[in-house]
């Protein structure tokens, strides 16, 4: 099983690229995000997701493990399949994924290509109330297309948020707050902030949430 793919990039088309890999170049189907970050002849590292099938091995890439996690676990809703999760990753990031759940917000699925109405409600209602896929332990790593060293900003995109509401629905689950409504309460306190708040205003916010 493949893992992670470390090399440069010979293509990046329309769903999927080619990496090079020590001279053998490794087929992948990625979504928009991540290959809006790839560019011809540049180094790239991406978390992969092996399915092997009677017929056929593919291998799925994401920038980050969260996301690779995320596409496993929205899987894990029937009528979900790869095509689905992609379309779904495309247009939210790991955070956005589990504020939607944690709020039942089917309308948010079903603005992904592919999702109808009554799957984006299955999925809104089987993921509400539980945390994120736990993934692998590897840390996030980003490559810029110009080959230079990311900054802070392009490091924590798509995944500051995620860790900061983790952060937050542990803390209410210290002081005795339920899983199911802690998450509930964080998503609905994330939500009224422009921009990631410290952590102590989230929870502070998400208190007063519990207390409506």
């Amino acid at each position: 099983m493949i893992g992670m793919i470390n090399g440069v990039c010979l293509m990046a088309g329309t769903g999927e690229a080619i990496v090079d890999c020590g001279g053998v170049g490794y087929l992948l189907q990625c979504g928009s995000r991540t290959l809006g970050n790839m560019a011809e002849g540049q180094p790239i590292r991406l978390h992969v997701e092996t399915h092997v099938r009677e017929t056929a091995i593919t291998l799925f890439g994401f920038h980050t493990e969260e996301e690779r996690a995320w596409f496993v676990g929205l899987q894990s809703v029937q009528g979900v399949g790869p095509k689905a999760a992609l379309a779904i990753l495309d247009i939210m990031s790991p955070g956005e994924i589990l504020s939607a759940a944690s709020l039942e917000d089917k309308t948010a699925f079903a603005r992904a290509s592919g999702v109808g109405p009554k799957l984006a409600g299955r999925i809104a209602t089987e993921l509400s109330g539980k945390p994120a896929p736990a993934g692998r332990g590897f840390q996030p790593v980003f490559t810029k297309p110009s080959g230079g060293t990311p900054n802070e900003a392009e490091r924590n995109e798509g995944l500051s948020d995620m860790a900061l509401r983790n952060d937050a629905v542990s803390a209410l689950a210290n002081l005795g707050i339920g899983q199911s409504d802690a998450l509930r309460a964080v998503a609905q306190a994330y939500n009224t902030f422009a921009d990631d708040p410290p952590l102590d205003e989230l929870v502070k916010v998400a208190l007063k949430e519990l207390s409506k």
